[in-house]
């Protein structure tokens, strides 16, 4: 008999490598939920018997997943499968009733080597298991996986130094016009001060900028998290600024060469504006960006009042590149 195994996952890109690492020889019957709301539902009609469960997706993430699951006693075992690698991301989520946690991209012996441990793992003998259902994904829906996993290896790095919990977004990707780009900020609240840094980078027929637009009113905090003296000093403020910047920067470049298995050099940051609103940024640097391809991520730290905008700007010469490096995702 088959086993109902619901993939929960907002990603169709992530969907469909979830399904395709799925051991060949396992019965299954496979069920997609785009959030965690659709999740729920299925869960409850009896097609999450082995649930595999994203952590950010819209409407009810992965976290309220859980608790839904042990409030109403729901028959489920959940593997998580994220590319929030946070030590404390893993905690929360054992914690919540998950049975083990798996990080993005997803490996067919990482998926094996779990459904083995925990017995799962069972073969219909003389039966012809059937093919897992076809996912149709788009190049921006595989930017946007792309995106999550890097930001969840910067994150981690982050919260390693300072010991913190970051928050993650779901990451927001799309082609725009430099006119567009101050819409793309929607954590920037319009009034508010911000100050930035740029730094280039560049790989094999891949460039771009990446933006990181820090809120001036979380240098205090970060100074502190960072033990730096004089938290308001101008000079510190550049520091946190930079420091900043090589973690979330150095880190995200790092994990989206990973998976489009290439490299990337940065060039030396760059101040670009201090104080300022993001109108008045986008406007002074206007005629560096056209048309262009944008991954954004909004940081939040927990139980602090730190935010930073990370936004990386692909140049309109990158996309057919990127379009042939993502095609070997959507084989």
């Amino acid at each position: 008999m088959s086993i109902p195994v619901l993939i929960c996952d907002d990603s169709a890109l992530a969907r469909k490598q979830m399904a395709r690492t799925l051991p060949k020889e396992w019965d299954v019957d496979i069920t997609f939920a785009n959030n965690g709301a659709e999740g729920i539902e299925a869960i409850r009609a009896g097609k999450g018997e082995v649930v595999f469960l994203d952590l950010n997706m819209p409407v009810m993430d992965g976290y309220e997943v859980l608790q839904t699951i042990q409030q109403e006693d729901l028959p489920a075992l959940v593997i998580v499968v994220s590319g929030d690698i946070q030590i404390k991301a893993h905690e929360r989520v054992k914690a919540l009733g998950a049975l083990d946690f798996i990080q993005k991209p997803v490996s067919a012996d990482a998926i094996s080597n779990i459904l083995q441990e925990y017995g799962i793992l069972t073969i219909a003998i003389g039966d012809e298991v059937a093919d897992s259902p076809m996912i149709e994904v788009d190049l921006r829906d595989a930017c946007q996986e792309i995106a999550n996993v890097a930001m969840g290896r910067a994150a981690d790095l982050l919260a390693k130094l300072l010991d913190v919990f970051v928050l993650l977004p779901i990451p927001n990707v799309n082609v725009l016009e430099v006119s567009e780009l101050t819409m793309t900020l929607k954590a920037t609240e319009e009034h508010s001060k911000v100050s930035a840094l740029c730094q280039g980078f560049i790989g094999a027929g891949i460039a771009g900028e990446a933006l990181l637009l820090f809120h001036d009113s979380s240098f205090k905090d970060m100074a502190k998290l960072m033990g730096l003296e004089n938290p308001e000093d101008k000079n510190t403020e550049i520091e946190v600024m930079i420091d900043t910047g090589n973690v979330l920067i150095g880190a995200f470049l790092n994990g989206i060469s990973e998976q489009l298995h290439m490299k990337f050099s940065q060039s030396h940051p760059v101040v670009l504006g201090r104080h300022c609103t993001v109108n008045d940024l986008i406007h002074d640097n206007s005629e560096k960006w056209s048309r262009t391809l944008a991954m954004e991520i909004n940081y939040r730290i927990e139980d602090h009042d730190i935010q930073c905008d990370l936004l990386l700007l692909f140049t309109e010469d990158s996309l057919p590149t990127l379009n042939y490096k993502l095609a070997y995702l959507l084989d």
